[in-house]
C-alpha cells in the first residue's frame, strides 16, 4: 500500500530536504569533537550542529516507512525527535559513528508513531507483535516468491523464519488487512449513496413504537398482578407485598415471627403464593387469547 502524498506535503517535503541539505556533514574528526565537546559541557548549541548535521538521514530513514500510509513530514518529526535523544545519550567513547547509534532510536520513534496511528485498538504491546507488524509484510512477500507457482507460504514456515508463533502470524495478518474508518466517512463511491457509516448503525435505544409497546406490556402485566392479589389472604398479601415484591423485602423469619409460624411454613406460603400468581397471569392470558 503506497503512501499518498499530495502536491502541497510534497512540495513540503522537497523544501525541507533542500533546507537540510545545506548542512553540510561532519567529518570523523569534527563529529568526535562535538561529540566530546557536548558530552562535557551540555551546551544546547553543540548538540543542534550534531543534530542539524544527521537530518537527513532522518529524511532517508522515513522513506522506509511509506508503505504504511502516513504523512512523511509526520514521520520525519518523530525521527527528528529520536534523532535529538541519540544525541543527549550518545557515548563518544565506544569509537563509532553518532548515525550508527542514532539510527536505533530515529526507527524506534517512527516505528512508535505508526503503531500509535495505525489503529485505535493498542496493537504492538509485545516484541512479538512488533517485530510481525513491521516484518510481517516483507516476510510474507518474500515467502510467497520462493513458494510453488500460483501458491501461498505456509503461514508455519513464515512463523518458523520470524521466530514467532503460527496463531501471533495470523492474528497480525488479520489486523493488518483491517484498518480503522472515520463514522462519518460516506457509504460507498457513487453520487447516488450519501449514508455514512454511522447512519447504518443499529440503533442503541428502542425505537419510540417499541418504548411504547413496552410500557404497555409493563401497565397490563401489573394490573393483572393487582387482579390476582385480591384473591389472596390477608397473610398472602402480606407476604406479597413485604417480601416478593419489596425493595427491601424481609426475611423468612421476620414473617414468620409476625404470623408465629416456622420459616420453613413461611416458605411453603411463599412457593403457594408464587403458583397462584403464575396460574392467574397464565389464565389472563388465555382468556385474552380466546
Amino acid at each position: 500500500m503506497a503512501t499518498t502524498v499530495s502536491l502541497g506535503e510534497r512540495e513540503l517535503v522537497d523544501r525541507y530536504v533542500a533546507e537540510v541539505n545545506n548542512h553540510p556533514l561532519l567529518t570523523r574528526a569534527q563529529e568526535r569533537e562535538l561529540t566530546e565537546a557536548y558530552a562535557e559541557t551540555q551546551d544546547q548549541k553543540i548538540a543542534d550542529r550534531l543534530v542539524v548535521a544527521n537530518l537527513r538521514f532522518v529524511v532517508k530513514i522515513a522513506h522506509e516507512y511509506k508503505g504504511y500510509n502516513l504523512g512523511l513530514l509526520d514521520l520525519i518529526q518523530e525521527g527528528n525527535v529520536g534523532l535529538m535523544m541519540a544525541v543527549k545519550k550518545f557515548d563518544p567513547a565506544k569509537g563509532y559513528r553518532l548515525i550508527s547509534y542514532a539510527v536505533w532510536w530515529i526507527r524506534a520513534y517512527m516505528q512508535a508513531y505508526i503503531m500509535r496511528s495505525w489503529s485505535l485498538v493498542k496493537i504492538g504491546t509485545t516484541a512479538a507483535q512488533r517485530k510481525l507488524f513491521f516484518k510481517l509484510r516483507s516476510e510474507r512477500q518474500e515467502a510467497d516468491r520462493m513458494a510453488e507457482p500460483g501458491e501461498k507460504a505456509e503461514t508455519s514456515t513464515i512463523a518458523n523464519t520470524l521466530g514467532v508463533a503460527e496463531k501471533e502470524v495470523t492474528s497480525m495478518e488479520l489486523r493488518l488487512a483491517a484498518r480503522d474508518y472515520s463514522l462519518d466517512a460516506q457509504v460507498g463511491n457513487g453520487d447516488e449513496s450519501r449514508r455514512t457509516y454511522l447512519e447504518q448503525l443499529p440503533a442503541m435505544s428502542a425505537s419510540p413504537e417499541d418504548t411504547v409497546g413496552e410500557a404497555e406490556e409493563r401497565h397490563q402485566f401489573r394490573l393483572k398482578l393487582r387482579q390476582a392479589a385480591l384473591e389472596l389472604d390477608e397473610r398472602e398479601r402480606y407476604i406479597l407485598d413485604m417480601r416478593l415484591a419489596s425493595d427491601e423485602p424481609q426475611t423468612l423469619r421476620q414473617i414468620g415471627e409476625r404470623f408465629r409460624i416456622s420459616r420453613e411454613r413461611a416458605r411453603q406460603i411463599q412457593e403457594n403464593i408464587v403458583g397462584k400468581m403464575r396460574a392467574a397471569l397464565l389464565e389472563s392470558d388465555l382468556v385474552a387469547a380466546a
